[in-house]
């Protein structure tokens, strides 16, 4: 039985990844690839703000599970310490007796091979599989392995594999800054981004095109206006663009969902809802779109909030808030008497925006002969309070 062993920190794993490991399958042919993320790395403490062990083992899994005869091993998570190739290889000539192993590493491993722990040990016992992803990396490679060969007696077998631009410090650093779907797993970088790890922001346009999946198409141009809008109007008010556009693009994910499966939300999540609302799905919509996006997309309590608030409005809202609430009724595909005055007075004056929005909405409630929610007009007298005073 012949084994392909790829250890790392794979924090995250990137298509770098993923093209090795594919360039080792096809060129080795083994029986089986053991991919095992290591509990901390032998040689470099890892980055700050890594996620746990068990993080980078899911990634891993949702990384390489496309590829053929590949299994991600938990080996290493389950021992404490630092994770040595050689206690791994130790461990698996137990589990797997009679078996051929190559281990499958960076140039630079290969490199530095000498000073791993027990290296000729490991020497003795497995063939290592060095992946050279251009002429200069397989003229490093070739001399370090006639050195280790001439030395140790080593075996060592070059995989061809093409150049990809990626490592994982600059996959965190581009994380972080709203980058990095294009160096990832697609069912990595979603992880990534719902349990927002390495401080991730999701990219734009891959947050669009989750949300938009979820919408009937319709509604899609006014997904679009709230987003444009929610970022004015917050660039205008002082507070972060980006949550903004991220709530505007968020705010209806559950829109299309009749009132039973509304109410299945609400179970699912432990969702409060009055009477009211449990015989109105457009006023579930703004609590159950909330859930979904925080459970699904990771996002803030700010976004959150903004979203939960953005059909009835509420006492005191934040400016997150507000911006979501008027973004929501003046976007540009809007249409209706009072509507321009309306978009006038959001960039002139928010708080009396948010009183003549509110009182239009109670109106209309009214005028369709619909209960109002307590909510609305509790937010209504708020905002008269407050301007009024002022």
């Amino acid at each position: 039985m012949k084994i392909c062993v790829y250890g790392g920190s794979f924090n995250p794993p990137h298509i770098g990844h993923i093209s090795a490991a594919g360039s080792a399958l096809r060129q080795l042919g083994p029986d089986k690839m053991l991919v095992i993320p290591d509990r901390a790395a032998p040689h470099k403490d890892m980055a700050e703000n890594s996620p746990e062990p068990e993080r980078r083992f899911e990634l891993a899994r949702l990384s390489f599970g496309d590829l053929p005869d590949v299994e991600v091993s938990d080996v290493e998570l389950r021992r404490e310490g630092r994770s040595y190739t050689a206690d791994t290889l130790r461990e698996l000539l137990e589990l797997y007796p009679g078996a051929r192993f190559y281990l499958l590493v960076g140039t630079d491993m290969l490199c530095t091979f000498e000073q791993w722990r027990d290296f000729e040990w490991i020497l003795q016992r497995a063939v290592l599989a060095a992946v050279a992803r251009d002429a200069g990396e397989k003229e490093k490679i070739n001399a370090a392995s006639h050195t280790l060969s001439e030395k140790y007696g080593a075996r060592v077998e070059v995989i061809d594999s093409p150049a990809v631009p990626a490592a994982s410090t600059d996959l965190r650093a581009a994380l972080r800054e709203g980058r990095g779907r294009e160096m990832m797993h697609p069912a990595a970088y979603a992880y990534v981004i719902q349990h927002r790890l390495y401080g991730a922001r999701p990219q734009r346009e891959w947050l669009r095109e989750q949300a938009y999946a979820m919408l009937k198409p319709q509604r899609i141009p006014h997904v679009r206006g709230v987003e444009a809008e929610a970022e004015r109007l917050a660039r205008r008010w002082g507070t972060d663009t980006e949550k903004a556009a991220a709530a505007g693009i968020l705010h209806d994910i559950t829109k299309k969902l009749d009132l039973n499966q509304q109410l299945i939300l609400c179970e699912k999540y432990g969702i409060i809802t009055d009477k009211l609302e449990r015989t109105n799905e457009k006023l579930l919509h703004a609590k159950t779109g909330a859930a979904v996006a925080r459970v699904r997309f990771g996002v803030c309590d700010e976004v959150y909030e903004a979203i939960k608030w953005h059909t009835t409005g509420k006492p005191d809202m934040s400016m997150q808030e507000k911006v979501l609430y008027m973004a929501d009724y003046i976007e540009p595909t809007r249409d209706f008497d009072g509507v321009e005055r309306l978009r006038t007075l959001a960039y002139e004056d928010i708080d009396a925006a948010m009183e003549t929005g509110l009182r239009m909405s109670l109106e209309d409630v009214a005028g369709r002969g619909q209960q109002p929610h307590e909510n609305s007009v509790a937010a209504l007298e708020w905002y008269a309070a407050r301007n009024h005073m002022e």
